[in-house]
């Protein structure tokens, strides 16, 4: 079900940092249309820590809505609160969700127990299928091979996002979890080497901007037409790298306004772009076509 390009979708906000809605309907549309194979609302590209607990059940059913069991929606619910996040998964299973994306806990660097345990709470006390987020960059808890293997165990814990960015890491998990365990890349700028080591897909931050060629270059990387997934990832590099010149999902966002599908707005402790960062974002999209009257136009 989770396999291929899945986009991290971002959070639309007005500029009375409110959340806006009919933006929201028009990016899972575009994402729809371009031909992307699932979706994954209110992950932490999302900015689901600064949402309400409203606020991040209406994104997700936003999301359904538009989806309308077209491509399948894995919800984000992850946190630091084990309680906390199984009150929330539950409430998103209500919702007919097709699976869970949860980030290990932050902060509180739970012990590979810990972690062990977290998962197997939420596994057992939500029935869907739950893919595990391993991103030590920015939680600074990482999920060894050793942890997933155990949790590989528990029926409903079908796969892992691998953000630890150690290629070494991911071929380890690779050599030695069962093939039906998924692993996904979640990196856009290694989706092509994890793939090549027998992931299953990416879910993505460059797709919310080209969701179209995100998937291609998954779907080529999945038929072992390397040649091809190549010659894209040269292309789009620039843009899977100005993504994050500085903390995501600042650049995406920045880039995403000026490409007229949402306003430049991130809440708090989030902010726009240094003024160098966003020149430099803004010329990596001029480069590549996706800026200018023409192109906005067309957004909208």
């Amino acid at each position: 079900m989770f396999a291929g390009c899945g986009t991290a979708l971002v959070t639309p906000f007005r500029r009375d940092s409110s959340l806006d809605e009919p933006a929201l309907h028009k990016l899972v549309r575009r994402q729809i249309d371009a031909g992307i194979d699932f979706l994954v609302p209110c992950g932490t590209t999302g900015e689901n820590p600064t949402l309400s607990e409203r606020e991040h059940l209406r994104v997700v059913e936003i999301t359904l809505e538009e989806a309308a069991g077209r491509v399948p929606v894995l919800a984000g619910a992850g946190g630091y609160n084990t309680a906390e996040v199984i009150s929330l998964a539950r409430k998103l299973a209500s919702m007919r969700v097709d699976g869970i994306l949860s980030v290990t806990p932050y902060y509180n660097k739970p012990t590979p127990e810990g972690l062990y345990q977290h998962y197997k709470a939420i596994a057992s006390a939500v029935p869907l299928p739950l893919i595990v987020y391993s991103v030590a960059r920015r939680t600074a808890t990482n999920v060894d091979t050793a942890t997933l293997k155990r949790l590989a165990e528990i029926d409903n814990i079908v796969g892992v996002k691998e953000a630890s960015g150690d290629i070494s890491q991911v071929a380890s998990i690779l050599g030695h979890l069962p093939d039906k365990f998924v692993v996904l890349s979640g990196d856009d700028s290694l989706a092509l080497p994890i793939i090549a080591l027998g992931g299953k897909g990416l879910i993505s931050v460059a797709s919310n901007e080209i969701p179209a060629e995100m998937a291609q270059l998954v779907h080529d990387c999945l038929q072992n037409n390397f040649e091809q997934a190549r010659r894209l990832q040269r292309r789009y590099l620039p843009l899977m790298d100005a993504n994050f010149i500085e903390s995501n999902p600042i650049p995406v966002k920045a880039a995403m306004a000026a490409m007229g599908l949402l306003e430049p707005v991130w809440r708090l402790p989030l902010c726009p772009p240094q003024p160098e960062n966003e020149e430099k974002i803004r010329g990596v999209l001029e480069c590549l076509g996706l800026v200018g009257d023409e192109h906005v136009a067309r957004a909208n």
